[in-house]
């Protein structure tokens, strides 16, 4: 790409539009346990409890997986075969912290054996079942066992008692690099879109914005670029520049790419506070 200083002048922007250029994967969102209920007040009898991987969803329409944003995912003929014929929601993964690595791997054209042979699908949901979670974790453990392939895995759930044991286990998932928790509605349907039934628990919170802009940076930075600026999904436009590495800044996320950030809360105007780059998506 051209370096970043040609799309600046001082510290204007250089804007363009977001093309969207395929249709989202009919996936069940998480909210926000932290900002979107009042967690205490959950009875959590209802609830299943698992582990927020760190790696790239990923939907089963039956016959190809595709990203969260609908992209197909090229992989090895030898990695879905056998695969049933029905929906599957679930994420790529190696391990904690290993985001980059799966990221890396999914989004090249052609699929790589050795590469591929790291990862596991961890799949957590039937979407198309018209049942209950508890009885779509049923019935997917019943497709798993037929076609026996240890790349292929449910992700434990659990059944937490009090508040207390949910802070616990958090803890520990944090303290071995984890991301944090999901929170599943034992009796909810699966429901496609944003959902109360499904809660992301983290010690920090995050969400995802377009790149949209560059600003230019001062003293140290200078000729690189100082900062994103991005556009969330609720139309808000603001800067983000903690978090960029050296190389991130020489070349940054491209214009229209999406990228996480991190952000504790919100101002008073309600736009995330000490907002700072966290990746780019990988589609």
């Amino acid at each position: 790409m051209n370096h970043p200083t040609s799309l600046l002048l001082g510290t204007a922007l250089a804007l363009v539009p977001v093309v969207v250029s395929a249709a989202p994967a009919p996936l069940m969102l998480a909210s926000d346990a932290q900002t979107d209920t009042d967690l205490q007040s959950l009875d959590l009898s209802h609830y299943s409890v698992s582990e927020k991987l760190d790696g790239v969803r990923a939907y089963w329409n039956g016959r190809q997986l595709l990203s969260r944003r609908g992209y197909p995912i090229s992989t090895p003929a030898w990695f879905t075969q056998g695969w049933p014929a029905i929906p599957m929601d679930g994420e790529l993964w190696i391990g904690r912290g290993r985001f980059d690595d799966v990221s890396a791997i999914t989004r090249t054209y052609s699929a790589d054996d050795d590469q591929w042979r790291q990862l596991r699908y961890r799949v957590f949901d039937l979407p198309a079942h018209p049942a209950s979670f508890e009885q779509r974790q049923r019935a997917l453990q019943q497709h798993l066992a037929q076609i026996q392939q240890p790349w292929v895995v449910v992700i434990e759930q659990k059944v937490l008692g009090s508040h207390a044991e949910l802070e616990d286990y958090l803890g520990q998932v944090t303290a071995s690099g984890g991301e944090g928790l999901m929170l599943q509605r034992r009796s909810a349907l699966y429901r496609i879109g944003r959902s109360m039934d499904l809660l992301k628990y983290k010690r920090f919170q995050d969400a995802e914005a377009v790149v949209m802009g560059y600003l230019a940076g001062a003293g140290k930075y200078e000729g690189l670029v100082g900062a994103l600026m991005v556009q969330n999904d609720a139309g808000q436009r603001f800067r983000l520049g903690s978090g960029l590495s050296d190389a991130q800044r020489r070349e940054p996320p491209p214009l229209g790419s999406r990228v996480t950030y991190r952000y504790n809360g919100l101002t008073v105007n309600r736009l995330p506070r000490f907002a700072r780059f966290l990746r780019i998506r990988p589609d």
